[in-house]
């Protein structure tokens, strides 16, 4: 797939690519093909003159957009793996996780850098994040774009590109990427994808876009398909490939309205979130909707249809396995048995239950193995699931502890151990569920709480001073709320009990009771900052 991009960019290079939209909603061009095709040749020829080869990791802090596509390409076509970096994550986790990838060399954009350096303090007050400085965590850093005061030296663009490899001559066994999930800060847990997976899941999103309503194949062979609107690798690349330019989705819900009604999207990826956003800021959608990276209701998908779209898909994905089943809105709806039903499996999926219940999945596209483990064909997804008479799945709920809010996985266990600071006996972080939209519906979003159980005689107030610092540090993972309560225990063992803690931090927050927000409101505005996604 990311050969036949190579390709398609440069056979028609006068044809937009990347598209944003101005305040008003206006279309505006960010990168023709031609263009995106030069940056990725410039970017390979400059790793290229570094000293990178084949196999070597290159740690990736690019925002979403025509230089991350651009870096994809890059190394895509020498061979290199891309370890997918999130400064958001904070400054403890960032370190372990580049001491797991160990890579040559980490690529930022000049606003990853600049929050963590000279504009630390405006970050800190805007959006509550510590973030940490990139080059002060063991691997060399280079500016990609745009460079501002204080960001690394930046990559040189006019390297010289002769003996620069056309294209890599590997197999498909080679690695290409490197996406953290879990794990902890003394180990944390990547998902591996080959060239032959991180391909598959392409060519199965590529098959989902294919056809439906409005399906011009003649348009699409000609290169001059509709446009498509989303932010994702996995919808830029396929949409490419086909010829449709792709617009990056507006932040703001009023914009995002705007830039709908006047791009008039063929097919339209955003997520739970982001659908939500738009449909009370009144947005209007034609053709295609997809969404996913978050539970989607068939509620919300019908709200979806009833704003002009002709079919509404929630789309079944995991970081291990991208897409994995979808289904469409109406046949969502007429489900009436328990549990969630996200659809058939894909084309090449293969689907099983284990003796607890926990869905296994398998394919082409599944990841090939966990960073420093062995290679697993089957992926534990986590999620309790069965198979009804159709073969589709039905989801009964997660297993495992990860929090999801606002479309974002948090893992607590990378966070609980900072804190526990001198005066906390026990701290957990926990998921509560949030209303949607306000009016009493749960849409799956959570909010994310911290209870902690003081020592005896250790005074609150003291306490919530003391925690100020690693909640910071958690950057876009810092909870909504602080609580202070006796943490239930569960079992011989008398180990906390996550879900009676789930229930104490919900009831406590429902009955206005709780201790109000984690630091002065800031861990609100941090949930509202999302990472890029490869």
């Amino acid at each position: 797939m990311l050969d036949r991009l190579d390709h398609a960019l440069r056979a028609r290079p006068e044809r937009p690519a990347v598209l944003t939209a101005t305040r008003t909603g206006a279309t505006r061009t960010a990168a023709t093909r031609g263009e995106l095709a030069e940056l990725a040749d410039a970017f390979a020829a400059a790793l290229y003159a570094r000293g990178l080869r084949a196999g070597d990791t290159v740690g990736v802090a690019v925002r979403p957009g025509p230089r991350a596509l651009a870096v994809l390409l890059a190394l895509w076509r020498l061979g290199l793996r891309g370890a997918v970096l999130d400064p958001g994550a904070g400054p403890d986790v960032l370190r372990a996780r580049l001491a797991s990838a160990r890579p040559a060399l980490v690529l930022a954009d000049a606003a990853a850098q600049a929050v963590a350096g000279w504009a630390r303090p405006l970050a800190r007050r805007a959006a509550g994040l510590e973030l940490p400085e990139l080059a002060g965590l063991g691997a060399p850093v280079a500016t990609v774009g745009r460079r501002l005061p204080g960001c690394a030296p930046a990559l040189d663009r006019h390297a010289a590109r002769g003996g620069v490899p056309a294209r890599f001559t590997g197999d498909g066994d080679a690695d290409a990427v490197i996406v953290f999930t879990s794990g902890t800060t003394a180990r944390p847990r990547a998902v591996v994808h080959t060239r032959a997976s991180l391909a598959a899941g392409m060519e199965t999103v590529s098959a989902l876009f294919s056809g439906g309503p409005g399906d011009a194949s003649a348009a699409i062979a000609t290169g001059t398909a509709g446009p498509v609107l989303g932010g994702t690798f996995f919808v830029l690349v396929p949409s490419l490939v086909r010829g449709a330019p792709v617009a990056l989705p507006a932040r703001s819900p009023r914009i995002l309205a705007r830039q709908l009604a006047r791009l008039a999207p063929r097919d339209t990826y955003l997520t739970p979130p982001q659908l939500r956003d738009a449909l009370r800021a009144g947005a209007r959608f034609r053709g295609r909707v997809w969404t996913g990276s978050a539970p989607a209701s068939a509620e919300l998908l019908g709200r979806v249809r009833e704003s002009g779209a002709d079919e509404a898909w929630g789309v079944y994905a995991l970081t291990e396995l991208f897409p994995a089943a979808a289904v469409e809105s109406r046949e969502k709806a007429a489900y009436e048995g328990a549990g969630d039903l996200v659809g058939a499996p894909l084309p090449g999926v293969r689907a099983e239950s284990d003796a607890d219940g926990q869905l296994l999945l398998a394919g082409p596209g599944a990841r090939h193995r966990y960073l420093g483990e062995d290679p697993d064909p089957w992926v534990r997804t986590g999620d309790r699931a069965r198979l009804d008479g159709a073969g589709r799945i039905v989801l009964e709920g997660r297993a495992k502890d990860m929090v999801l809010r606002r479309a974002e996985n948090i893992y607590p266990g990378l966070y609980e151990p900072a804190l526990h600071v001198p005066g906390v006996e026990l701290a957990l972080l926990v998921g509560v569920p949030a209303d949607g939209d306000g009016d009493g519906r749960d849409y799956g979003d959570e909010r994310l709480v911290a209870v902690v159980q003081p020592c005896h005689g250790a005074a609150e107030p003291a306490l919530r001073s003391a925690l100020a610092g690693p909640l910071r540090r958690m950057g876009t993972a810092a909870p909504d709320a602080l609580l202070f309560a006796r943490i239930p225990l569960s079992g011989r063992s008398r180990k906390p009990d996550r879900a009676a803690t789930a229930t104490l931090a919900a009831h406590r927050l429902s009955s206005g009771s709780g201790s109000g927000p984690a630091r002065d409101g800031a861990s609100a505005k941090a949930s509202r900052v999302r990472r890029g996604a490869p």
